[in-house]
């Protein structure tokens, strides 16, 4: 039955794909800017306006075609960002309205688009303002300097509120009614934020090179291309939920090595090898090849196949190695995750809820210390993706990363505040399914910074089941950051700079805790026993 239930659970999670090539991101239209320097650009409801710091004009664009329906004077000389609150134009200009080199005081202005009339200018809240949007009320904006989000008074720049930016270096704000979009042309990305805490939901990329500035005309996004002199209509919601990008080719020789220094003698050795499977970015390519013959093939508690070596006794300065060389074609896995798509605890099946919410010695989801953390996680929350991200946070904002050796229970290494990425991993899976969010983890073989080179550091990381996506990759540890772009990076995304070996609930009976490989023994008390494990790699160019 447990056999059952594992290929159930391979059916969903391959059930989860979609296909199609249309992504959050993806350009449906082009048309040509109507300016050589353009800065800003916002949508009226019918037509596109867009600034230009050379001409200091706004030129009102019929988005079907490009053509230039009008244009206005801009009130300063140094146009920066533009928006519409549902009958004025809102500029910022970034030299306080002053022909100024090196002067930079940002100005904000409101004009009447159908006289271009001035009706009211104040001060921004800071001197170096980047985008500009509004929400009908209030006006959203992005401190240069500090790399904040900033909503504020229209009347007199008064701050209202300020959540983090996800990066340093933003350049664009659109507020579509219920996210934050937020571009950066210098990591040429694009994310959709939660204007409540500034979290990133979403990460796609830019259409163009010099994106300066993004609106939201209520279903499609514009963005305006100071480089490209183009304006670009973009996609922010498809029914493709994620998308693979950047192909490598891996090729991996995994290496257990066990050795007896004595004196005494190891009378038996049972040596595992994790076998690794295809799944969504990650194919398996030819046949995996195991060394020395006489292994076979078992199946753990969990689906986990493993080769498994039954050796002779092995004497005083003996050694024993056990390789597997595999290849496999990867890819960068990006999740695109809107929270209100997120069905509910009832949605998830019965047979994921009693394999990957049940608890054991190294969970202890009902320990104090985990029933504490959620409550002050998570609150009242019912929504599964706000829950997962909570308590994603909420790890990384009371731990911090050291291989501190060995892997303790979860509320033991919460308790002490620091861990492994195994032990962020069962942190973060006691806290999940002390929520009622399916979890599980899986093991794998990394590429470094270099590519042709040794790993025996290896890596592990967390996948939880969100129904309507199936199983997400989520990695507590490498997110582990203030930077709200860094953390998303591994909230429903993965690089492919893996080979997984190991899919596991924990307390497998072949490959216990571990992941990669495994082995038992029984030996004489004075045996000196050495295990050695570490992946070769070459990479095909």
């Amino acid at each position: 039955m447990q056999r059952y239930y594992y290929l159930l659970l391979n059916t969903l999670l391959l059930g989860a794909t979609f296909s199609g090539l249309a992504y959050p991101g993806e350009v449906v239209k082009r048309i040509k800017a109507p300016s050589t320097h353009p800065s800003g650009i916002t949508f009226d409801g019918k037509n596109l306006w867009v600034c230009d710091q050379k001409t200091d004009l706004f030129y009102c664009i019929d988005t079907e075609n490009g053509a230039i329906v009008r244009t206005l004077s801009a009130p300063g000389y140094w146009p920066e960002a533009m928006a519409w609150d549902g009958a004025f134009l809102w500029s910022t200009d970034a030299k306080d309205g002053l022909p100024k080199s090196e002067h930079y005081s940002a100005q904000l202005y409101k004009t009447d688009p159908l006289s271009g009339q001035v009706v009211h200018s104040t001060d921004a809240p800071e001197p170096l303002m980047k985008g500009l949007s509004s929400d009908g009320n209030y006006l959203w904006s992005i401190d240069k300097s500090s790399g904040q989000i900033i909503l504020f008074s229209s009347t007199d720049g008064t701050t209202l509120r300020t959540v983090p930016g996800p990066t340093r270096s933003a350049t664009g704000i659109a507020y579509d009614g219920k996210y934050l979009w937020v571009s950066d042309n210098s990591k040429n990305q694009l994310f959709m934020t939660d204007p409540l805490d500034g979290a990133v939901l979403l990460t796609t990329e830019l259409p163009g090179p010099y994106i300066r500035g993004i609106t939201y005309d209520g279903k499609y996004l514009w963005a305006i291309d100071s480089q490209t002199d183009s304006l670009y209509k973009i996609k922010t919601r498809d029914e493709q939920k994620y998308r693979l990008t950047n192909p490598q080719k891996l090729n991996l020789t995994f290496n257990h090595l066990t050795t007896n220094f004595g004196p005494g003698e190891v009378h038996s050795l049972d040596v595992h090898i994790a076998v690794p499977e295809s799944r969504i970015n990650q194919k398996i390519t030819g046949k995996t090849v195991f060394s020395p013959q006489g292994y076979v093939i078992e199946t753990d508690n969990w689906g986990q196949k493993t080769a498994h070596w039954q050796v002779a006794p092995l004497a005083n300065d003996e050694h024993f190695e056990a390789t597997m060389q595999v290849s496999a074609e990867t890819w960068d896995l990006q999740y695109f995750i809107y929270p209100e798509q997120i069905g509910t605890e009832n949605d998830i099946p019965a047979e994921i809820k009693q394999l990957f919410l049940q608890d054991n010695e190294k969970y202890q989801i009902t320990d104090p210390v985990i029933k504490e953390a959620v409550q002050k996680a998570i609150g009242k929350e019912k929504n599964l993706y706000k829950k997962a991200w909570k308590l994603y946070r909420y790890v990384q904002e009371n731990m911090f990363y050291q291989m501190a050796g060995g892997w303790n229970t979860a509320p033991a290494v919460l308790l002490r505040g620091n861990g492994s990425c195994s032990e962020y991993s069962f942190v973060y899976i006691a806290l999940c399914r002390a929520a009622g969010i399916p979890a599980r983890y899986v093991g794998a073989v990394s590429v470094r910074q270099e590519k042709a080179q040794l790993d025996d550091v290896f890596h592990r990381w967390v996948e939880i089941f969100l129904p309507g996506y199936g199983w997400i990759p989520v990695d507590p540890s490498g997110g582990d950051s203030d930077s709200p772009a860094h953390q998303a990076a591994f909230f429903g995304a993965v690089r492919g700079k893996y080979i997984v070996t190991t899919q596991s609930g924990g307390g497998s009976n072949t490959m216990e805790w571990t992941y990669n490989s495994n082995e038992f023994y029984t030996a004489d008390p004075k045996a000196y026993i050495v295990t050695d494990t570490f992946g070769d790699w070459d990479i095909s160019k």
